[in-house]
């Protein structure tokens, strides 16, 4: 079998899978470009590519329609909206995702945002390497920061994510709320957090960290009543997705001091577009959408998408499966 990777890969995962198939691995972070249907169709057809797998690329009807020779597909993301996943079960092809890939690198940069904003970390270095450290004291007051011991953390989504999160910040000692409607409230207390509705959380918390999924049910989810009902000591930190908060009510609390701050590493535009208004905010800390972007996340999707690909060409069900209809169809 031949499979086309377009996704980053593991060196080590890409060597252990060419002992199974014959590879072609083009990252598109190395080609710096997502490849167009009729050309993907082309090289399925022509080069005799039976398995496809992709982070950025996206796979829709007319490549499983045209893509005939096409069996199986890999999609190293979580939440799977690249791919039409109900034309592949109809051609019967396989799609494979890996979830919660990226759940320890998007816990692990929420809490360096909250550390981050609890203690001024980037405007302190700012002052340090420019040289502005003159007076040996003075720091103490300008800087003097809060510590996340003895607060009150709000978790929105007990995801993969926010369960990692949680995790973290057990080694706080802070008091940890999760809203997560569909999840049983049985299952947050076991890990020593306390539920709470949403409205509640928001106005009780120092910290509000979101890890929602965003779907039509989260658009506008922290809306601006709710930004108006936080702490003015409170700090919000967005690593879910730009809908899900008020953006307007968000810059406005942030400049008149309604809320202490905020950050962000999801934004309505990818690069940030230069009007952006958080641009011009003092109180914000933002980052350029690099929550899961670490080498053990690429590590990780890249052995789950092996490792499904290997029971695939023993005959056995891939673990990662999001079409089971599709299998049904390839053991009849």
């Amino acid at each position: 079998m031949k499979a086309l990777i377009l996704a980053p890969y593991s060196p080590s995962v890409l060597e252990r899978l060419s002992k199974s198939l014959e590879v072609i691995y083009e990252s598109w972070m190395d080609t710096r470009r997502l490849v167009p249907a009729d050309e993907l169709i082309d090289r399925i057809q022509g080069q005799d590519i039976e398995i496809v797998i992709i982070e950025a690329d996206f796979i829709f009807r007319e490549v499983f329609e045209r893509g005939r020779k096409l069996k199986l597909v890999g999609a190293c993301r979580g939440n799977v909206t690249h791919v039409d996943i109900e034309a592949a079960t109809e051609r019967g092809v396989l799609v494979v995702n890996t979830p919660a890939r990226n759940a320890t690198a998007v816990a692990e940069l929420t809490v360096g945002l909250m550390l981050a904003l609890a203690r001024d970390i980037p405007k302190a270095h700012q002052m340090v390497s420019s040289g502005g450290w003159v007076d040996p004291t003075a720091c103490y007051s300008s800087f003097r920061g809060t510590e996340l011991a003895g607060k009150t953390i709000g978790i929105v989504g007990f995801g993969s994510i926010g369960q990692q999160v949680v995790r973290r910040l057990s080694a706080f000692d802070a008091s940890i709320l999760v809203y997560d409607p569909y999840v049983n409230n049985e299952e947050i207390e076991r890990v020593g957090a306390s539920t709470l509705g949403l409205d509640e959380l928001v106005a009780q918390s120092d910290f509000v960290t979101l890890h929602c999924p965003t779907i039509p049910e989260t658009l506008g989810l922290i809306n601006a009543q709710r930004i108006a009902s936080m702490k003015p000591t409170a700090y919000l930190v967005n690593t879910a997705g730009s809908t899900v908060v008020d953006q307007g009510a968000t810059v406005q609390a942030l400049r008149e001091g309604h809320i202490a701050g905020a950050a962000f590493d999801v934004y309505e535009t990818w690069p940030v577009k230069p009007d952006n208004p958080l641009l011009k905010l003092d109180n914000v800390i933002l980052t350029p959408h690099i929550g899961g972007s670490t080498d053990e996340t690429i590590e990780r999707h890249s052995l789950m998408i092996a490792e499904d690909i290997e029971r695939f060409i023993k005959g056995e069900r891939p673990r990662n499966l999001l079409n089971p209809q599709a299998w049904n169809r390839v053991v009849n």
